[in-house]
């Protein structure tokens, strides 16, 4: 069956919840690496949609002053494309509004709100989705043998550090250090943590 090579590419990470067998249910999202900057979007307006040159980027920076404004002073902002707002935090755990004053309350953000145009025109995509190749999320941790081929090629001269073991198991680092130190536990284990300096270092214990 041909691969497709249209439609929105999509990668899959794994969730923070799991299955019965313990492993994490994955989740999808659009590639990390699709973007558009506001140069190309600015150029493409000029050139496919007959507006002035540099008019996108000069339209965004006037919303971004004044919509800005009236943001910080709590005002919600309608616009064609959705609702933007203030968000806030309170600090502490309260509940009597009585003692709450000003100095509990914190900025958070904003919030926005599509639009139902525009929530429509976001998803009007007719191309299908594909798979994007490669591994996913930390999912190899879940493969012993993946795992321990990994762990063997980054033993240089039987030790290895999270930064190595990062790059031969392509865990991100929480998850490669995670790993390593479990390994690492007991009188019995794998491995031997050492601290160096900042840095740990892993080396195999002797028989």
């Amino acid at each position: 069956m041909p691969r497709k090579t249209d439609g929105v590419e999509f990668e899959l990470h794994p969730g923070p919840k799991k299955d019965e067998e313990g492993k994490p249910l994955l989740y999808a999202r659009p590639s990390s690496g699709q973007k558009i900057s506001m140069k190309e979007l600015d150029d493409f307006c000029a050139k496919y949609k007959d507006f002035q040159e540099d008019g996108m980027v000069r339209a965004f920076n006037l919303f971004l002053d004044v919509a800005g404004n009236w943001l910080s002073k709590g005002y919600r902002i309608e616009t064609p494309i959705g609702s933007f707002s203030m968000k806030l935090k309170l600090l502490g755990e309260h509940t009597d509004p009585k003692m709450v004053t000003g100095r509990d309350i914190k900025y958070g953000g904003v919030e926005f709100i599509p639009s139902k145009e525009f929530f429509k025109k976001a998803g009007s995509n007719r191309e299908g989705y594909r798979k994007k190749t490669g591994q996913v999320g930390n999912s190899q941790m879940y493969d012993p043998k993946a795992m321990e081929e990994a762990l063997r090629r980054s033993l240089t001269n039987g030790y290895t550090s999270v930064s190595t073991f990062m790059y031969s198991s392509g865990l991100k680092r929480d998850s490669a250090q995670k790993y390593l130190d479990s390994l690492a536990k007991g009188d019995d284990s794998q491995l031997v943590r050492v601290k160096n300096g900042r840095t740990y270092i892993y080396h195999l214990r002797k028989k």
